[in-house]
């Protein structure tokens, strides 16, 4: 143990503060991504919308502060921090459009160059952009910055297809799914280029699950089956919640604590 512990970084933990990517992990994406956006769209339309985005700002901080607290992944808070994340994520966008004016077609391109200059930043600082990698500070760091990113720019872009391509949101829902489904199939035949599926498929899983949650929530009147924000937002709430006790309770998603000394890729 001393030995190990000479050759990381001051910083660096021997555990993951990622959970294990396994089909609950995406479930848990899904229904979070869902949840975030109708939530934040009831949230701003109940309140001042000024006092709901910072309260989803103060959120998100609170959440963040209490992952960087704990020294290995915890079901709980880490699924706390995505949820936060897709809150604040979708009002970030949705701040850009509505507030500032600005089209859906020039914040999807605008998320899409801070994303990338993100991942080439987080690439040349750390060497990898591998998930199984997430041991040190400043990997966590740069992964919840990319998270983020990819929320504003998922909900951007779902937002654009949905209205601005007026494909509604059922469509769009299932474009992003199939989009989705791409690199996952080419990972699944060939076993290549892992990194890239992931982070693409990541992306994706945010305009699918806002899209399918808008579908479910907005009136007949925006091709919608008029159940209301709230009561999505509600039900998607229980499911995440039972989810995230189920993961908690059983642990499935939690990776080996075992870690050699060196970290690759």
């Amino acid at each position: 143990m001393n030995r190990l512990a000479t050759t990381l970084p001051h910083e660096q933990s021997i555990f993951s503060k990622v959970p294990e990517i396994t089909a609950y992990f995406w479930i848990a994406k899904l229904l979070t991504t869902g949840m975030g956006e109708v939530f934040s769209d009831y949230l701003v339309k109940q309140i001042n919308p000024i006092i709901a985005v910072a309260l989803g700002g103060v959120g998100l901080v609170a959440a963040m502060v209490l992952q960087f607290m704990v020294k290995r992944y915890v079901a709980w808070i880490y699924w706390l921090v995505v949820v936060m994340v897709s809150i604040f994520g979708t009002m970030a966008a949705d701040v850009v459009h509505v507030v500032l004016g600005i089209p859906y077609t020039v914040s999807t391109l605008f998320f899409s160059g801070a994303l990338a200059i993100i991942f080439i930043t987080w690439y040349k600082i750390e060497r990898t952009l591998s998930i199984h990698s997430i041991y040190t500070v400043h990997r966590e760091a740069f992964y919840w910055i990319t998270v983020l990113g990819t929320f504003a720019l998922g909900t951007a872009s779902g937002d654009m297809t949905a209205t601005t391509l007026h494909l509604g949101y059922f469509s769009s829902g299932i474009l992003f799914a199939v989009l989705l489904a791409v690199p996952a199939l080419y990972y699944w035949r060939f076993k290549k280029s892992a990194i890239f599926s992931f982070w693409f498929a990541y992306i994706m899983t945010r305009p699918v699950g806002a899209s399918f949650s808008d579908w479910l929530s907005k009136p007949h009147s925006l091709g919608g089956l008029a159940f209301g924000e709230g009561q999505v937002s509600l039900s998607l709430t229980m499911i995440i919640i039972v989810l995230v006790v189920f993961l908690q309770t059983t642990r499935i998603d939690v990776k080996s604590e075992a870690l050699s000394p060196q970290i690759h890729s």
